[in-house]
């Protein structure tokens, strides 16, 4: 106790998760919601008004499982195979779930690592998507894809400097920004999260094949969880300072790109973006997204989709 008979902060994880549940028990002053995919908490104030959400970690780690697949029919696709379109986009899909180690890898050496949630998060986060990524490679390999480890090497190999010098860069940037770059880690975290449940989505509605729809919406399902947690960490970050914001915003509109765009060639994400999001369904998606984006501290008027669109000449 402190000398004016406050409970003093404990920083300690098991008092930390023992303070969370003793708040959210407390029904007049949060509630349980299930929001974008995942578990959330809103705080209500004394009016009764919802004034921000906050994300259960420890539910989430919880109740983090592989995608399953066990129980769906894959003899399905040699019976109703996936045109060659659509498999493009399913092995860029399978590559940047498979590469997620790396993006982890390259967050390890900025302030992130030091939070004990983003800790908690990034581990079931970077487990979840290589599951992803295994679910995606069982159904390329029906068709004659194969995705394995050397090949996913051979094209980190073929990254060159750029895939060396990431971690160096991000350790760099992060050590001249401070703590403010986990701001933009979050909101950068949740952009990629929301572009990823609506390809999934997307792909799932363009080819109506009864597995691949069911499969694609359980790993949708998970990416949602994951926006969650990134969207709600954003929110609160940004919410602090204007001068965060800002940072944020630039990153955003100078050196931010589609998912996958680092490892991937512009033509191939050129594809998968035209394949998923041309046409006015589409273009309605990826407005869906900069809105999301938008409503964010700082963030209004952002269209980081729209012009990442129209930067490669894909029509509405």
């Amino acid at each position: 106790m402190t000398s004016s008979g406050r409970e003093r902060d404990v920083v300690g994880p098991d008092a930390l998760a023992r303070r969370r549940r003793t708040l959210y028990a407390r029904s007049d002053t949060y509630r349980y919601t299930h929001c974008s995919g995942g578990w959330v908490v809103i705080r209500i104030d004394s009016r009764g008004r919802e004034t921000s959400m906050v994300f259960d970690i420890d539910r989430f780690t919880k109740t983090s499982v592989r995608v399953h697949w066990d129980d769906l029919d894959f003899e399905e696709f040699r019976r109703n195979p996936l045109p060659p379109e659509s498999l493009r986009t399913l092995r860029y899909m399978c590559d940047v779930e498979y590469h997620t180690v790396c993006y982890l890898r390259d967050m390890l050496v900025t302030p992130s690592q030091g939070d004990g949630e983003v800790n908690a998060f990034m581990t079931m986060w970077n487990r979840e998507e290589f599951w992803h990524g295994e679910a995606l490679a069982e159904i390329l390999g029906i068709h004659g894809v194969t995705v394995d480890y050397s090949d996913l090497k051979d094209k980190r190999q073929r990254l060159g400097w750029r895939d060396r010098l990431s971690p160096v860069k991000q350790a760099v940037l992060a050590n001249i920004v401070g703590r403010d770059f986990v701001a933009v880690h979050m909101i950068w975290g949740a952009a990629n999260e929301w572009s990823a449940v609506a390809a999934y989505k997307r792909l799932a509605a363009l080819e109506g094949h009864p597995v691949l729809a069911v499969l694609l919406k359980r790993i949708a399902a998970q990416e949602a969880r994951h926006v969650a947690f990134y969207a709600t960490q954003a929110r609160e970050r940004l919410a602090r300072s204007s001068k965060v914001q800002k940072l944020a915003r630039v990153a955003l509109k100078k050196v931010w790109g589609p998912v996958g765009s680092g490892i991937m060639s512009e033509e191939e994400v050129t594809h998968v973006m035209g394949h998923l999001f041309s046409g006015p369904e589409g273009r309605k998606e990826i407005v869906t997204i900069d809105n999301h984006i938008a409503k964010l501290p700082g963030m209004a008027g952002l269209r980081i989709f729209q012009d990442a669109l129209d930067a490669r000449g894909i029509a509405a």
